[in-house]
């Protein structure tokens, strides 16, 4: 029963083979004189499989020639000249019915260029296996290395690579010119990538790299790109759907979590039990979405069958068609050997398997895989299945079939059969338990047998009643099981295509407080009636309004004007409404670290090219009416990286999430931690004093200016230097310089390195010794985003003092609080609160260190940071004063859009409960198909209620939901 392609029904044919390829095929074929015939009659044969992708760790000399001055860049290493074949583990491929695999080097950022080798085992001659050299170039946006290298970060990695591809396009540029200065044997793979436009393949490990992937091949305009998947593309399918990027998809699904026990069910999050859900349908989601892709046995376990994952994911709604495509047509395409593999047809490589059933039957065994031409014969004298009829007084029994092999099973007939549990098989004797369900009894048997000769074994079987049964096997021919019935059967198609259904939905983020969709626009929007804290000249307002749509506030009105129509009003029944909390230091929401420590200036790395907007902090400080953060670089070297201001756009993707227009920052830091005296292992990486970090920084800043001088010159093609881009930047007043920052000694040294480069600086962060130089820094114009009362977590911070914040602001510096903080940043209002109790601020004054005073200082005080006219709809409805300890935020608002509501949370958190609950008892029931308890599928969407249900309350301080945090 050939099947040529995917979608094509089975045909009783012959395939004609000469030598490595098929010369021919097709029904009633002569069969030429001396040719070896195999009798494949009541087996199925297809194309051979193809493994879309293998890593394998490859030697990398980088005394071999030139290289890249990081030794994570690797372009120039080709897989064809240093694989050895028995690394391939090829045997174990051909068990899989896998004939070619794309072979891939392990390690790198950018690691090398893959070949598809065909699954032989000719050891002498292995280049004899390589059916296409140089298939694609491999790059993996993350690292996986200690804290002494650079880059030791995702965000690291991605700077590499960017630098390493700008500096491409300089070698190419100078390649053959009086201008080239350097044979590099990295740069000049990556040209003859772009100049060939060959495949680059970028690793991810899940869904947000997706896309990090597709932007980073957009920005250097990559001809070919394909995504080796990760297993969660369902959750932002529709984002990836657009890139058009093909993919390579792995199965390794996750196994169920343990549930078993009330306190291991605690342990297990919501989005584990839903990915344990979802993840088999990831398949059948890409092929939904007309997302190209073919399959891989890259992250599985050696024990786990390649095969039965493929076969799970056809149960969870994947045609058979498009999973056999995956297997052996969309592979070879998207690998460029259409032409050679994924067919059995006329001249392609006669790379076949063979299997006694449909290969998507859940029992169906492969029996040969051919190779170029070579059949391997599968299994051993161990996997092999032997079949004894059973003849006993019992006639329920006597008639029935044990088949012996990898497992034990009983065959009352071919659709009834079970397995032999706590089982013991030896050359002299078979034993084991039973369900005689199978046999129309109840209750477990227990069998034991002796052999007494190769074709005969006698023993007894032990009913559930205590009864003896004599019992004798006989060796019977596997074909025993063909019965007429079987004949009869249209067994030639696959069993019927299934879809297992799912009771959660894929929500955004994925997982416990996802939403069904971001908010959408609401239209005009009125809050009525509610104590206006402008954070503005027109301070606060009782028993005001504020009008907004389009994202941005129209009107506000004062007490007992006429007000206008608009499509939703809320009633805000006297509470209080701010302007959204601005975080002017934070480190949620970064991706996989917030350092790149690896080198004393990573000016290039930037917090933007790794944002989680699946963070659940995000949530949680939108439920304390944050609505702008600043994504700070930590402060592990003098100049970091690059910061990101972001909204908090729940439910978005990573770029929606950042601020468009906000002005660019950087990361500088200053004292112990850059000087490493604190670190428990320090390393020999400069500075290492207060007097080196000084003079790094005006290193940098005189480097950058020549920098600048050799590109104003134009003599010749300048090589792009990301790291001396960003410094210039702040020379030229581009970007702002965040510094992290204690000791009244090195902020002073700073200021005056600064005034010498006639730059001024963005904000001191910390500058816990401030309020001693808040003279110095007024002159200077810093700002200072300070923390409300830390002290004593360090000797460094020996001196700091809670009245800093107030002190500074009565000198004349803009002043913030922040949270640098996760937790902390919940209760922001709470903070500024304390300047108030520690320095006598007005109440006004206070709120202003969270909402203008930090939009100042991101230079962002024109969108934000006040209720006026003409800015963005960012705004927050309290139930109490807001500087209260009682004050809970109610509804938080961003660009017109309600982001946060807590009635709406309540009854959230109340559906997400039920809902892991429901997953728990799926697991339980393991294998069982899943239904509420009505009887119906359970609705997704009422598990988190929309967007735009709004809130028309009138009294917000009657709510009680102190019972819900």
């Amino acid at each position: 029963n050939v099947v040529r392609f995917p979608g094509d029904e089975p045909n009783v044919e012959t395939v004609l083979i000469r030598n490595d390829r098929i010369e021919n095929i097709g029904a009633g074929l002569a069969i030429p004189a001396g040719a070896r015939t195999i009798d494949a009659a009541g087996r199925f044969l297809y194309a051979g499989l193809i493994d879309a992708y293998h890593s394998v760790e490859v030697p990398f000399d980088t005394d071999t020639g030139t290289s890249y001055w990081n030794d994570q860049v690797r372009s120039q290493i080709r897989f064809a000249e240093k694989f050895k074949l028995e690394d391939l583990k090829t045997e174990s491929k051909r068990k899989l019915g896998i004939t070619a695999t794309l072979c891939v080097p392990k390690d790198g950022v950018i690691k090398g260029t893959s070949a598809l080798i065909l699954m032989l085992d000719d050891e002498a001659n292995p280049e004899h296996a390589v059916l296409a050299a140089d298939v694609a170039q491999h790059f993996r946006l993350t690292v996986a290395r200690g804290r002494d290298d650079y880059p030791n970060s995702p965000m690291g990695a991605v700077a590499l690579a960017r630098q390493a591809l700008y500096d491409t396009q300089w070698y190419s540029q100078t390649l053959g010119t009086d201008s080239q200065s350097e044979t590099n044997r990295s740069l000049h793979s990556l040209s003859l990538m772009l100049l060939s436009k060959q495949t680059a393949i970028f690793e991810t490990s899940n869904e947000l790299f997706n896309l990090r992937a597709d932007r980073f091949a957009r920005e250097f305009k990559l001809p070919a790109v394909t995504i080796l998947g990760n297993g969660h593309e369902y959750r932002r399918i529709d984002a990836i759907a657009k890139t058009g990027r093909p993919h390579i998809l792995p199965v390794n699904f996750p196994k169920p979590p343990e549930v078993g026990t009330p306190e291991l069910a605690d342990d297990v999050s919501l989005e584990s039990l839903m990915h344990w859900e979802h993840a088999p349908k990831n398949p059948a989601a890409l092929a939904k979405a007309n997302i190209p892709f073919c399959f891989t046995s890259h992250g599985l376990k050696e024990q786990d069958n390649f095969l039965d994952k493929v076969r799970t994911a056809v149960k969870h709604g994947l045609s058979q068609t498009d999973a056999l495509a995956a297997l052996t047509t969309s592979s070879a395409k998207l690998l460029g050997q259409e032409k050679a593999i994924g067919k059995v047809e006329r001249g392609l490589l006669a790379n076949l398997v063979i299997t006694d059933k449909p290969i998507f039957d859940d029992k169906a065994k492969i029996l040969q895989t051919w190779v170029a031409g070579q059949s391997f014969e599968i299994g051993d004298a161990d996997d092999a299945t032997v079949v004894w009829e059973i003849k006993t007084p019992n006639e329920n029994f006597s008639g029935s079939r044990v088949q012996v092999g990898k497992s034990i099973e009983l065959y009352r007939d071919k659709e009834n059969s079970t397995k032999l549990k706590h089982a013991t098989h030896s050359e002299s004797s078979l034993a084991g338990s039973f369900s005689t369900k199978t046999f129309g009894g109840k209750g477990w048997a227990q069998l034991s047998a002796t052999f007494t000769s190769d074709d005969t074994a006698t023993g007894s079987i032990t009913m559930p009643d205590g009864q003896s049964l004599a019992l004798q096997l006989t060796r019977s021919d596997a074909a025993a099981f063909e019965t007429k019935q079987d004949k009869d059967r249209a067994d030639k198609k696959a069993p019927a295509d299934k879809d297992i259904a799912a009771i959660s939905r894929v929500n955004f983020p994925f997982g416990y407080a996802g939403v069904e969709a971001p908010p959408a626009d609401p239209g005009s929007v009125l809050i009525r009636n509610a104590m206006i804290w402008t954070c503005a000249r027109d301070g606060n307002i009782e028993r005001g309004s504020v009008l907004f749509a389009d994202g941005k506030i129209k009107a506000i009105f004062a007490a007992d004007v006429p007000l206008p129509a608009a499509d939703n009003v809320i009633d805000a029944g006297g509470a209080h409404l701010t302007p959204g909390i601005i975080d002017c230091h934070s480190h949620m929401a970064s991706d996989s670290g917030i350092n790149e420590s690896g080198q004393a200036i990573t000016a290039e790395v930037r917090i933007g090219d790794m944002i989680d907007p699946d963070d659940i902090t995000i949530y949680r400080q939108l439920a304390g009416g944050v609505t702008t953060s600043n994504i700070l670089h930590g402060s592990a070297n003098p100049i970091g990286g690059q910061n990101q201001v972001i909204k908090l756009r729940w439910g978005g993707l990573e770029d929606e999430m950042k601020f468009k227009g906000a002005p660019q920052g950087i990361k500088f830091a200053l004292g112990e931690n850059v000087k490493q005296s604190n670190w428990e292992n320090p390393t020999n990486r400069y500075p290492q004093t207060r007097m080196g970090v000084d003079q790094i920084f005006d290193n940098a800043f005189e480097e950058a200016k020549l920098y600048r001088a050799k590109q104003a010159a134009g003599d010749a093609p300048v090589r792009v230097n990301l790291e001396l881009e960003a410094i210039a930047e702040i020379l030229e007043g581009k970007r702002w310089i965040h510094c992290h920052s204690y000791r009244q000694d090195e902020i002073l040294s700073l200021i005056r390195l600064l005034d010498r480069h006639n730059v001024r600086i963005g904000t001191f962060q910390h500058i816990l010794e401030g309020y001693k130089v808040a003279d110095e820094m007024a002159k200077h114009g810093a700002m200072g985003s300070a923390f409300s009362d830390w002290w004593a977590y360090k000797y460094e911070v020996k001196d700091a003092i809670p009245h800093a914040g107030a002190l500074m602001h009565q000198r004349g510096v803009v002043m913030s609080f922040n949270s640098d903080d996760g937790e902390l940043a919940r209760h922001l209002n709470q903070e500024a609160a304390k300047a108030v109790r520690y320095g006598g601020l007005s109440h006004e004054e206070a709120l202003n260190f969270v909402t203008i005073n930090p939009a100042k200082q991101l230079r962002i005080d024109n969108r934000v940071g006040s209720i006026e006219i003409g800015k963005d709809a960012d705004l927050v409805i309290w139930s109490h004063h807001p500087l209260s300890n009682l004050a809970r935020a109610e509804q938080t608002w961003i660009d017109g859009k309600k982001y946060y509501d807590r009635i709406e949370d309540a009854a959230g958190h109340q559906e997400f409960t039920k809902l892991k609950q429901q997953l728990v008892q799926k697991v339980l029931r393991s294998g069982e198909e899943m239904e509420t308890e009505n009887g119906e599928t359970a609705d997704p969407a009422r598990f988190w209620p929309r967007h735009d249900a709004f809130c028309h309350h009138k009294d917000h301080e009657g709510h009680d939901h102190d019972e819900h945090e």
